[in-house]
Parts: structure tokens; sequence; C-alpha cells
């Protein structure tokens, strides 16, 4: 129910580009969102019917609302996530960011010296980053210092203390790791060319370097310092290394920057890949905790603005796995085909190992968070009311109509739980008819568990297709349990999963989770049965050969069963070991019998 002065803040908000801030009682910011019109998006809060729980609390907590205009939606873009940051608001996107990212440092100083840091210092220097990978930036620096030598040292190595020869030269010098620039060995113009140079490889830039790496091999060359030239070769060859490894697509794709979303129930999974001359120079991934259930749109343009603030990025260009809008000051592309596309497919590539990582780390530290999640997933893709906690599957045994049994397998939390197993022999079917076999062990599971005030699961998993699963459907009409259980069939020929008054089965991505559990407690049913079947059809057959014999009874036919394993190994069984394990009167009778 909205309050009087909230009616008034609702009619009386601007219709222009702005973010909006949600008050509860205690004078709290509970939500804060941007807007293109600020009238009809926050209005629409209070104008629609929400199916999503959290929103509707949401809404219900509301007393008051505040807003500030921005010029643009981008600028809107920003500022929200800037608040968002600050007042953390209870029901809005989480950003898991709490990482210091190494940098790349040129130093400002005479003879700079290059090196990786965590601490970002406001002194002039160039700083490039962050990175996201330790290893990769180390490499990276591997890589300069064997191309360009440059001293470590921390000395201030000003004009009038080397012209004083305040140092002497150190061990790195006589290593061939340093110009000597403390004892003026090497000019500034010469090792400032070096620093330009390093510029542009952390760039991305190979064009130059190559230039001047080739122009410097020629030199020693024509003057006949052939051993010279070929470490300069040596040079070029792992320069050219390091950029067939980092150049993925066409050198003519540089300064952009690539996104891409995926997402689950609870969480988004945003990456990023900074492209630059081809190569892709960074990338990271950026996990959103959802809280209103928010679109893979929503997600990806909150985290596009999170990660751009993030690595400082100035690119114009963003290539998207879906549109988004950024405001006009950038270029935005989604790529269909071309090295362009291969760029977001790598990048989609990236955000799903991530989440896979996730995903198992989440198992091992928080098992009951991974429960949770694959419930919720198997809710919405089977489009349940209740996520499957307690799952009960059943399948049908016989052969050519002989024994026929039924098993009911139990999955909880996604599992079996065989302690909960159950057999079945059909007693009021005739030969073999699957259909009536189901409808026979389905209302007998039931009105057990109904007779007992057991707990009955939140799906049924049927065996077959639409034939079984609609005598299954009776048992449940009979019951009165319509309704209360969702039901579903699974065919194993192509796997398509029927529903009840559904003639179109759904197919389901062969490597989603979901189809692998329902396929588990399938197979484990199958299995289950199947055992139940040999047992069973093993000392029928047994008791169909020794109930011809007079003095012959279960008892009987149970001990030659444990000792002989099977029929053929009893009639293969000499009359010494028969008479052995059943005594003289009772062993000859019975190895005649079997041996007229």
């Amino acid at each position: 129910m909205k309050s009087e002065q909230l009616e008034i803040q609702l009619k009386s908000l601007p219709e222009v580009a702005g973010v909006y801030q949600y008050y509860d009682k205690q004078e709290r910011i509970i939500y804060i969102g941007k807007a293109k019109n600020l009238r009809k998006r926050v209005n629409s809060y209070f104008t629609k019917t929400h199916d999503n729980r959290k929103t509707a609390l949401l809404v219900k907590n509301i007393v008051r609302v505040e807003h500030i205009v921005v010029p643009s939606e981008m600028d809107a873009l920003l500022l929200e996530n800037n608040l968002i940051k600050k007042y953390k608001p209870r029901y809005n996107i989480l950003l898991k960011d709490d990482k210091t990212y190494p940098w790349i440092c040129i130093k400002k100083e005479p003879f700079p010296r290059v090196f990786f840091t965590r601490k970002v210092i406001r002194d002039g220097s160039d700083y490039f980053g962050p990175f996201t990978s330790v290893k990769t930036i180390r490499s990276l620096l591997d890589l300069i210092r064997n191309l360009y030598p440059l001293r470590t040292c921390n000395y201030d190595l000003n004009k009038e203390k080397i012209e004083a020869k305040k140092y002497k030269v150190c061990l790195e010098y006589h290593l061939g790791n340093c110009l000597a620039p403390c004892v003026g060995k090497v000019a500034p113009e010469t090792y400032n060319a070096n620093i330009a140079a390093i510029r542009d490889i952390i760039k991305g830039n190979f064009k130059s370097a190559f230039k001047a790496l080739h122009e410097e091999m020629n030199s020693y060359a024509e003057r006949m310092e052939f051993e010279k030239a070929q470490w300069i070769k040596e040079k070029i060859a792992n320069l050219e290394n390091y950029q067939a490894k980092s150049t993925v697509v066409n050198p003519k794709i540089s300064h952009v920057d690539v996104f891409s979303v995926i997402s689950d129930e609870s969480y988004g999974y945003v990456n990023y890949l900074q492209v630059s001359f081809g190569a892709i120079v960074r990338s990271h991934t950026l996990e959103i905790k959802k809280k209103l259930d928010e679109s893979d749109a929503r997600l990806l343009q909150l985290g596009i603005i999170e990660i751009r603030q993030l690595f400082s990025s100035t690119s114009n260009t963003v290539f998207l796995s879906e549109k988004v809008s950024l405001g006009a000051s950038l270029k935005v592309e989604v790529p269909q085909q071309g090295d362009k596309r291969k760029l977001v497919e790598m990048s989609l590539r990236n955000a799903k190992y991530f989440r896979m990582e996730r995903f198992k780390q989440i198992k091992i530290v928080d098992p009951d968070r991974h429960v949770k999640r694959i419930m919720e997933q198997m809710k919405k893709d089977l489009r349940l009311p209740k996520a499957p906690y307690h799952i009960e599957c059943f399948d049908n045994s016989n052969i050519q109509g002989s024994n026929p049994v039924a098993a009911c397998v139990v999955f909880r939390d996604g599992k079996p739980f065989k302690k909960d197993y159950r057999h079945y022999n059909i007693k009021t079917v005739s030969g073999p008819d699957d259909f009536a076999s189901m409808e026979e062990v389905v209302y007998r599971r039931y009105k057990r568990l109904l007779e007992e005030e057991l707990a009955l699961p939140q799906l049924i998993v049927i065996d077959g297709g639409k034939g079984q699963l609609s005598s299954a459907v009776k048992s449940l009409d009979a019951l009165g349990l319509r309704g209360k259980i969702s039901i579903l069939g699974i065919a194993k020929r192509l796997e398509e999963i029927y529903f009840p008054e559904d003639s179109i089965p759904l197919y389901l991505d062969k490597k989603s989770e979901t189809l692998k559990i329902l396929q588990r407690a399938r197979d484990e049913a199958h299995r289950f049965g199947i055992s139940f079947h040999r047992n069973k059809r093993s000392q029928s057959s047994l008791g169909s050969e020794l109930d011809k014999i007079p003095g012959v009874g279960p008892a009987t036919r149970d001990q030659l069963l444990r000792h002989f394993k099977s029929v053929k190994r009893v009639k293969e069984g000499t009359q010494k070991e028969i008479v052995a394990l059943l005594g003289p009167q009772k062993g000859e009778k019975i190895f005649k019998a079997l041996h007229p």
C-alpha cells in the first residue's frame, strides 16, 4: 500500500535519465537503479504484478524515493555503479571484487625501471594493467628483459651523481642484464628508445619493436659482427614466438573490448577480453550475485561498467554477446561471423569455464549451495512448481512376459538414496503389459506412502514415453495426487521428456545437469529392476525343475542355488557333489531326476 507522500513523489518524477534510490522505514537505502526515463521506470515497480518474491518484497518495503538527474543514460550507469559500491543496498546485485591486481609500472625517473607492482602510486609513472594473472605478467616481463637490458637498482641516477661517479657497476652489468647507466655507459636517448619499444610491446603493438630489432641485426651483420647479429636474431625469434601465442585474430582488430555473459538462477558471469593488434592482452571474469532475477542483458550492462572502470579502459569499440544500451559514446557491435564473432565465442567459453570452476569449488566448500543451485536449475528447466529435492523413478522388467517385476529408486538432493529403494512383484497383470504394470506399481507405492503418512516426492520420473506416463497418471488421479506431485516420462531413444497432456516433448541440452540427473535416475531404476528380475528368474527356473521331484521343497532349492549359483551348474554337477551337499538319499534322488 503506497503512502500519500510516496504517491506524490511518483507523480512528480521527471521523464529524464537518472538514478533512483529506494528507502525503507528505517531510512536505509535498499535499492539503487538507473533509468532512461525516471518516471516510467520507477512507476513500473508499483503498477506491475511481480512474480518474483524478492521483487514483491522490495516494493512492499519502499516508503520513499529519491532521484538524481544526469545528462545521459551512460552517466546514469556510471553513477549507479558508484552508488551501489558505496551504499551496498540489500536488494542490489553484489559485485564480487576484493582483489588487488598486479600492474606493470614504468617508473618516472632517469633511466626508468620496469617492474610489476600491486600498488598504484600517482607520481607520474606509467602503469599498465591491472592484469588478472601473475603468470602472464611475469612471462611478459621475462620477454622484455630478454629483449632490452634494464636496470633493477633503485639508485637516484641524476646527471650530477653519474658525472660525480657516485656509483660502481654491479654483477647485473657483467652478466649482460644491464647497460650500466649508473656509470654513464649508455646514453639517455638510447635507453629511452628501449623504454618506448617496451611500452608498445605491453600494449600489444609489436611492429615498431620488430623494425628496430631488424635494423640493429642488419647493422651488426654489415659490420661483420655476426655473433651480435645472431644474438639479435634470437631476440626477434623470442618476440615472434610471444606474438604467435598472443595473436588470435586479425591484427587489424585493435583497441577493442569484448564482453559476454552467462548466468544461472543465482549468479551471473561477465567475461572481459581486451584486444590489441589481434592479441588478447587481458582476460577477466566478474561474478555477480543476482538479487531480483535480473536478466542477462542487465547483468552484462552493469558488468561492462564495473570492468571498464576497474581496468581504466579507453576503448571506444565493444563487441558483445548480446545487444545492450551503453550510451552514444561507445560503438557497440554484436558480431555474427568472422574474427569478431570468434572473439565473442572465446569470451563466452572463458565465462563458461570460470563458472564450471566455481561450481567445483562450491561443491567442496559449500555443498548446500551446490545442491540448491542444481535443484533450482532443475526446477527452471523442467518448469516445476517446486525444486525436486526428492525424486522417485520407476521401471518395469519382464522378458516375454515372464516374472514381471518393477523397481522404484529414490534420489535425494540429486543423489541415489539406496535405503529407500523398493522392488515390486507385479500381482494384478498377466502377460507382458508394461502400461498396466506401471499403473499398478505407482498406485501401490503412493497408496502405501499415504497410509503411512510418509513424505511424498516433488517429482516422479517414469522410464518410458507417453504410454507409460499416462498409465502412471491414472494412478495419481485415483489417489487424488494429481497436481500435488509433478510427473514426467523420459524416453530412451532421443531422451525426449514428456509431460502429462502435452504431446510435444521437451529436449534438454545433452550436457545439462538436469538431463544427467534424470538419466542417472532412469539408468539406476533399470539396473535395480533387472538385477531383481534375474534373481527371480533364476530361482523360478531352478524351482520349475525341482518342483517335479516329490519331497524337495524351497529350502533344498535355496541350498542348491547358493552352492552351484545357477541351474546350469546344478545340472553339470556330479553325483558325488550333490550327494556330499544334500546327503545320500536326497542327493541321489535329485541327481537321477535331473539326469533321467
